[in-house]
């Protein structure tokens, strides 16, 4: 084996060698391009397909318009091709898709989602396509309905019979389905996904009826039994009847007090009763009106009415006259019997007769107008009771003082609402609520005191408390003066003591100094010429700038001297 692969190696260089390069680049080049498809061919086959969610091309627009809308509604993933076919990424993307527009009833007419079968065998039986038919209806059924998002399982079970020769003999197509709701999903509940899945099934399967397909939980509950449901309906349908009753309350309730609250202030209006009588009933009107037709329509450029009408205009005539003069045919019996004509016919013959007809006939045209109307709900009476209070007015004496009461309360008196704003208040609530006198209607408007004793009860605290805090606010000032007072009298009667031992103490400064005086100028007269010492010199200059400060700067040489009598 080795020698021959050496063998098959020198061959292919012998050959190499002996190929000029433009034979070398052709196979290099037939290589490259071959290893290049190869890739190419891997990949494509590698990457994912689109899968049709339908099997044939959407060509209605608006079909397709609200298939696309709902597909975006439910975030699926989908493209569109320009002939129309609708397709997902991926597989399980497309069976969520085709189980969200069989619940929707959004799959076009002559379109099966359900071709299973694309390859036939000649050695398969009928027996077997019929098994295999099931069995692939079962499955795919049994996909669609897990892709669901509130389904976690499902089991289906299929019965489909032979065909039978007699129509009356034949056995009908049932389909038993057990699910396993998610947690916290509302399907058990939810009668439109029931639906939902209940069409699933019956489009999946040829010659299914709705009223052979049972679905259940696990517990083994039947959620498609919709006749049991009706009661559950009933209710859910009187639930929301009341719902729109109250609303439709709730709005009355907020005209009137916005009519009446900027007017009377918001905590002076209740509506303490309110009752709205709907009719619910579900009825078609068909009426028909005839009214005359306009010749000559109006001018709006003239003041006047230069409309003219007409009751009917005339379509078409037909006229009949019929004129007849001569004697009449008397008929007898057979030639040669007597005839049976009584005699007092008899005597009539052979006398004249003349009559004339006239008849006219004529086709008039008329306007006519048919109005069918599709009865709503609608309002059939409205009853409406609305309290309206007074005024609280405070009592103040002629000082402009508010008046108290011996319990501490404030003195109020009572205003109420005149009859005049009571006439007035009632057109409003009339005009809110679009009172109607054919209906029978009902407004009624008084004037009712509220009980106002808690708030009166916070009021008077607060005044009570405001005064305690006024009454502590004086007396805080008046002390606050008298201290004052206490403090300047004080500051009087110590300046003026002060001034008074400073007038005594410059008194005796003054003494002394006329006495040093006297002694100087007797010294001076007896002319003692004894010479002054340093010490003595310099005692009596400084006795002369003490004297001096003193006249300059009284109040700080008494306050000197004061400190020297403390220190003493």
């Amino acid at each position: 084996m080795n020698e021959w692969f050496k063998k098959l190696v020198d061959r292919i260089k012998q050959q190499w060698g002996k190929w000029s390069l433009l034979q070398k680049g052709i196979l290099l080049g037939v290589v490259i391009l071959s290893i290049t498809g190869l890739i190419l061919l891997v990949t494509f086959n590698a990457s994912p397909a689109a899968v049709p969610v339908l099997t044939r091309p959407v060509t209605d627009e608006t079909l397709l318009n609200r298939i696309s809308a709902r597909l975006d509604q439910e975030g699926i993933r989908f493209s569109v091709t320009e002939d129309g076919r609708v397709q997902a990424p991926d597989n399980a993307t497309a069976q969520e898709a085709r189980a969200i527009l069989v619940r929707e009833d959004l799959i076009p007419v002559n379109t099966n989602p359900w071709e299973i079968f694309d390859i036939e065998r000649w050695t398969i039986t009928d027996f077997e396509r019929n098994v295999n038919l099931r069995r692939a209806i079962t499955d795919q059924l049994t996909q669609h309905i897990k892709s669901l998002e509130d389904i976690d399982g499902a089991n289906v079970n299929l019965v489909i019979p032979e065909d039978s020769l007699f129509a009356e003999d034949q056995d009908p197509v049932t389909a038993s389905v057990i699910i396993v709701p998610k947690p916290g999903s509302d399907i058990k509940e939810n009668r439109k996904k029931i639906e939902g899945i209940e069409k699933l099934i019956q489009y999946a399967v040829p010659g299914l009826l709705k009223e052979h397909i049972t679905i259940t939980d696990q517990t083994g509950q039947t959620l498609n039994d919709f006749v049991a449901l009706q009661d559950f309906d009933r209710l859910e349908v009187n639930r929301r009847e009341l719902e729109i009753k109250r609303n439709i309350e709730k709005q009355y309730i907020q005209a009137i007090k916005s009519a009446l609250g900027s007017i009377f202030t918001q905590d002076r209006v209740e509506v303490p009763n309110i009752d709205v009588e709907i009719d619910y009933g579900n009825r078609t009107i068909e009426q028909e009106e005839f009214f005359p037709v306009v010749v000559t329509p109006d001018n709006p450029r003239t003041p006047f009415d230069e409309t003219e009408t007409v009751l009917s205009i005339e379509r078409g005539r037909q006229e009949f006259s019929e004129d007849f003069e001569g004697n009449g045919f008397n008929p007898q019996g057979p030639p040669g019997t007597e005839g049976q004509t009584p005699p007092a016919y008899k005597d009539l013959e052979g006398l004249v007769g003349r009559y004339s007809r006239e008849s006219t006939t004529i086709n008039n045209e008329i306007n006519r107008k048919v109005t069918n109307e599709t009865g709503s709900p609608k309002i059939e009476r409205i009853s409406v009771a609305v309290a309206l209070d007074g005024v609280w007015v405070k009592q103040y004496d002629d000082n402009g003082n508010l008046q108290i009461n011996p319990d501490g309360s404030i003195a109020r008196e009572y205003v109420p609402i005149s009859s005049e704003q009571l006439t007035s208040a009632q057109q409003l609530v009339e005009s809110a609520v679009g009172f109607s006198q054919n209906r029978g209607d009902q407004v009624t408007v008084r004037n009712i005191q509220f009980d106002r004793t808690a708030e009166h009860r916070a009021e008077d605290a607060e005044i009570a408390r405001e005064r305690q805090v006024q009454t502590v606010l004086l007396w805080v000032m008046v002390g606050l003066a008298s201290i004052l007072v206490i403090f300047i009298v004080f500051r009087l009667i110590t300046r003026e003591i002060e001034r008074r031992r400073r007038l005594r103490e410059e008194e005796l400064a003054r003494q002394h100094q006329a006495m040093r005086e006297a002694a100087l100028r007797s010294a001076e007269e007896e002319s003692a010429e004894v010479e002054m010492s340093v010490e003595e010199r310099a005692r009596l200059e400084m006795q002369e700038n003490a004297i001096n400060m003193a006249r300059e700067h009284p109040e700080d040489v008494a306050q000197l001297i004061r400190t020297w009598l403390l220190e003493e």
